[in-house]
């Protein structure tokens, strides 16, 4: 049974009427008692006296438990406010309070305080907008005006939160409306998924340079179940067999995408895909020759094995690779290694590869030029086959091989030594780091060299004699120019000029004024031509004079800037080099008036050390590629070099301009000319 106990009501109705009672019932038994107005003052006195001590009692006992209970209650609600602040304050998410209506921060854990990198004092008072993103306060007004509508609990899985560095955190945020100090607040907690995030997007970043290293490396995997023999297949292997993924994916079965290129694989295939299904735990690792849909042969490395799962069955997972163009490779090295070896076998010089300083391999051409068997050359010394002379030079130049040919004297078996060039190098023989060294008997070379030098000198002293003939016969020409035609053109114009005293006078005048220039005209150019033929300052004044005169003339009419920097000979050259100079000259000269396209053209000649002549023509022009092709000029002008016995250096690229080196000794030349000064 409940305890009845007396309610508030109770007690104020219980008091009203004992107080009643005791008034009337007091008073009326006073003036039963007592007549005299003192006693009746005093028993009234004492009877208010009484009802107070009496109904201070019964409020006493009766508030007792009220206010025990109210107590117990005030004191309950401490200990629990304390409590949920302390699980506030101590939870591991942050969480904070806000204000509905201002959005503002009224309370925060210190999670909160660290998760935002504010003190308390900076975090309280301050509004969502300072924790929300500034391009989605649009979105967040939208949904705080959600929340106010409906007041509902919400989960928000993907929001990002503003940190006090400005760093965005991505975060799922759960909201309850509760009250909080008499008013309607929201309590949110914030759960921080940036690590989640960063991870994911390690893993998607993992996952895509995976898709591409397969992409690059011709790579796909593959799952087979061997029980159903159905089996899924990665977009890229599909790719390798020559097909279009599924969308959606599906399951196939390996002997229907696996297409052999001849019938020794089909049986293969089928022999592999048999022993699967048999449950024969395999590693596979095969070479398959496959043709894809639209005929094309591809090699395919197939692997993988068995890999037993939670509930004890068996699948098989591997990888399927492209290696066409490896075994292609592969196959084309073999090839290149059997034509080299080939090439090694019949190749004129010899050829000796050494280990340690002994022969390990050489040959038919070595072994001829050692007069050895080449059996009878393998483990020979280096030693034993240079000249003691020569053999510190070539051991040195074996540790450090040079780029050039290295020239030593070997020992045939007869000890006989015969002079040959070495070629050095490295090369990998039977998995050795070895010394290649290619063998050439330069005896033969040497003899032919000689005789060529000879036949080279006949050359030039020949090419001497005709290029002087030819200047000969251009003095004759010029000569013949100037005295015959240029007398008869002059006395086609006295003609002319006689004819213009017969009647008609303004027409014949007119007319034959016209032959009388005409004439004037003819007269200056067979003259320029003659002394382009043969210019008579060459004769007259020397190379230097002629050169100046030449370079002014060319260029009189022209834009193009000259310089002539033309210095005084210590002595004057033959007619060979003065000629050959001069020609060079001019035609450089005129290569730079018609093609270069410069701003200014310079021209030099000076003394090369008391021996010869260097004469220096440059350009600022277009240039050209030197390796390109080349004109007439240009070779007429190296040949006319060469033969007086001097060289000529082109220096030029593609818009850096020309520069024309010539060198022409004056000894040589003046062998020929011992009369000229």
């Amino acid at each position: 049974m409940r305890r009845w106990r007396p309610g508030v009501g109770w007690i104020c109705a219980i008091y009203l009427l004992l107080g009643a009672l005791w008034i009337l019932l007091g008073d009326a038994l006073i003036q039963a008692i007592a007549s005299d107005p003192a006693a009746i003052f005093r028993l009234h006195t004492t009877k208010d006296l009484l009802y107070v001590v009496a109904t201070a009692l019964l409020l006493y006992l009766l508030l007792r438990p009220f206010v025990a209970r109210a107590t117990a209650a005030r004191a309950t609600q401490e200990q629990s406010e304390a409590a949920y602040r302390e699980l506030f304050e101590s939870s591991p998410s942050p969480m904070l309070a806000y204000d509905l209506q201002t959005l503002r921060i009224l309370e925060a854990n210190r999670a909160a305080l660290a998760f935002f990198g504010w003190e308390r004092e900076q975090l309280l008072g301050r509004t969502l907008l300072d924790l929300w993103p500034a391009q989605q306060a649009a979105r967040m007004h939208d949904l705080v005006d959600a929340i106010r509508r409906d007041r509902a609990p919400r989960r928000l899985p993907g929001e990002e939160l503003v940190d006090s560095q400005g760093r965005l955190r991505r975060v799922e945020t759960q909201g309850n409306c509760i009250r909080y100090k008499g008013r309607l607040v929201r309590l949110v907690i914030v759960t921080d998924r940036s690590s989640e995030q960063e991870a994911q997007q390690r893993r998607d970043l993992a996952m895509a340079r995976l898709e591409e290293a397969q992409v690059i490396a011709r790579l796909g995997s593959w799952e087979l179940d061997p029980a159903s023999g159905l089996g899924r297949y990665s977009d890229q292997a599909y790719l390798i067999l020559g097909r279009q993924p599924p969308s959606p994916p599906q399951a196939h079965r390996l002997q229907d995408l696996l297409v052999a290129a001849d019938s020794v694989t089909q049986a293969r295939i089928e022999a592999l895909i048999d022993d699967i299904g048999r449950g024969h735990h395999l590693q596979i690792d095969v070479l398959l020759p496959l043709a894809t849909p639209d005929l094309q042969l591809r090699t395919v490395h197939l692997r993988g094995g068995p890999v037993v799962q939670e509930d004890g069955s068996a699948i098989y997972r591997g990888t399927l690779q492209d290696v066409t163009e490896h075994e292609e490779s592969r196959r084309l090295l073999h090839e290149r290694e059997d034509q080299f070896r080939e090439l090694v076998r019949v190749l004129p010089d010899g050829v000796l590869i050494l280990y340690d300083e002994r022969v390990i391999y050489a040959n038919s051409a070595c072994a001829a030029q050692f007069d050895h068997p080449v059996e009878a050359l393998l483990g020979e010394p280096l030693r034993q086959l240079v000249a003691a002379s020569d053999l510190d030079a070539v051991r040195g130049h074996l540790r450090q091989p040079p780029p050039d040919t290295v020239t030593a004297r070997m020992h045939r078996a007869d000890g006989s030594l015969f002079q040959a060039g070495l070629t050095l190098g490295e090369v990998r023989y039977s998995g050795r780091d070895c010394r290649l060294l290619v063998v050439r008997d330069l005896t033969e070379p040497e003899r032919m060299r000689d005789a060529l030098a000879a036949g080279n000198a006949e050359l030039q002293a020949m090419a001497r004699r005709l290029f002087s003939l030819q200047e000969d016969e251009r003095r004759a020409i010029s000569r013949d120019l100037h005295d015959d035609i240029g007398q008869a053109i002059t006395a086609m114009k006295l003609s002319a000029h006689a004819a213009m005293e017969e009647d008609d006078d303004a027409r014949r005048n007119e007319d034959l004024a016209e032959i009388g220039h005409l004439a004037d005209a003819t007269v200056g150019k067979l003259r320029n031509l003659s002394m382009l033929l043969r210019p008579p300052q060459l004769d007259a004044l020397g190379l230097e004079a002629a050169l100046r005169w030449q370079a002014n003339m060319l260029f009189r009419a022209s834009p193009v800037r000259l310089q002539v920097d033309i210095a005084t000979l210590p002595q004057r050259p033959g007619k060979e080099a003065e000629q050959a100079c001069f020609r060079i000259a001019q035609e450089s000269l005129t290569n730079v008036l018609r093609h270069a396209c410069a701003g200014e053209v310079r021209i030099g000649l000076d003394d090369e050390d008391g021996r010869g002549l260097r004469l220096q023509v440059s350009d600022d022009g277009d240039g050209f590629d030197p390796d390109g092709p080349r004109g007439l000029g240009l070779i007429i002008m190296r040949e006319r070099a060469q033969a007086a016995g001097g060289s000529l250096n082109l220096h030029t690229a593609p818009g850096a301009g020309t520069r024309i080196e010539l060198y022409l000794p004056y000894a040589a030349l003046r062998e020929h000319n011992p009369k000229e000064p």
